[in-house]
């Protein structure tokens, strides 16, 4: 165990560390391996892409194994200049300097926790919000159908409209819109923005978001490589694999026709299919509870390492 900055850090051997990491890459590689394959062809997939056209995470930059903050690596010259990392040091001299210590130790550097606080509160208060609140699984996945309402500026032009043009309008109008996602409502068309219960703002994100929401669970992902190196891998990756699965079920349930991918639709015009669609939407809702339990746990350590460092260093503002 060794003190920097006022946090104390426990430092992993490289045959420990490299075996973990190893273990994570070959665990992405299960996940991903077909999109790179697709990739490298010049071909895409509506539904897996998602996961990296959307949130902008790329392969090689998750394929990195982090072990979190308060966890050092010792031989691990590959980190060196990776942003977020710094050399352990104590009273001013590198580990590495004395020869009973383990050579080349890096580890999350305070100072990069200290620039990304405002980012680590907003992530903290948003998913303490959102588990604060009941869960809402009345929207039926709809909000994909709004994003083709009254349109020919269909986002995935490859794929056909499983209804057709009338019949995916006819099934918006015939239910009511229930969106509390603002990422997702912020694509609706014009003639459907309307139609959802409440109007949406960047500004209202706070106090509406709620864990029913399929996006919300999936955005866990997106909260949680925005603090790399600050959070371990492993539950970066659990967050990616849950975003993984609600995506699909969006799809499944989207008025887009799938089966040519080898996807059976979630008929949500139908009562079967809305109550399909409530029954894997709430084993999400499970899933990603205890994954927000898991990450707020993480914020709120994160939380209590930058305040001991800032007293630590003089700073208590």
């Amino acid at each position: 165990m060794l003190p920097s900055a006022g946090v104390t850090i426990r430092v992993l051997p490289a045959s420990r560390w490299r075996a973990v990491a190893a273990a994570h890459r070959a665990r992405l590689d299960d996940l991903v391996g077909p999109y790179l394959e697709r990739r490298a062809q010049g071909s895409s997939h509506p539904v897996i892409d998602f996961s990296f056209t959307y949130y902008g995470h790329k392969p090689a930059q998750l394929r990195r194994w982090h072990p979190g903050y308060g966890v050092a690596l010792a031989d691990a010259a590959e980190y060196d200049g990776a942003r977020g990392y710094h050399h352990v040091t104590m009273d001013g001299q590198a580990i590495g300097s004395s020869d009973t210590a383990p050579g080349n130790v890096l580890t999350a550097d305070p100072g990069y926790l200290a620039k990304r606080y405002d980012t680590l509160a907003f992530i903290t208060n948003l998913l303490r919000a959102s588990a604060s609140r009941p869960r809402q699984l009345s929207c039926f996945g709809l909000h994909e159908w709004a994003m083709v309402y009254r349109t020919d500026d269909i986002r995935h032009q490859q794929l056909p409209l499983r209804l057709g043009r009338t019949g995916t309008d006819a099934v918006v109008e015939s239910m009511s819109l229930r969106c509390t996602h603002f990422d997702a409502y912020r694509f609706f068309t014009p003639e459907a923005v309307g139609r959802n219960a409440e109007p949406l703002t960047r500004a209202d994100q706070l106090r509406r978001e709620q864990p029913g929401c399929l996006h919300a669970n999936m955005d866990l992902y997106k909260w949680g490589f925005k603090l790399v190196p600050l959070i371990s891998s492993e539950l970066l990756l659990d967050c990616f694999e849950m975003a993984c699965a609600a995506r699909e079920l969006d799809m499944r349930a989207s008025p887009y026709d799938l089966s040519r991918y080898g996807y059976e639709p979630v008929r949500i015009e139908t009562p079967a299919g809305r109550a399909e669609y409530v029954r894997a939407q709430s084993t999400l809702a499970d899933r990603a509870a205890e994954l927000r339990r898991t990450f707020l746990g993480v914020c709120d350590e994160l939380l209590a390492s930058d305040a001991a460092a800032r007293i630590g260093s003089g700073h208590r503002d």
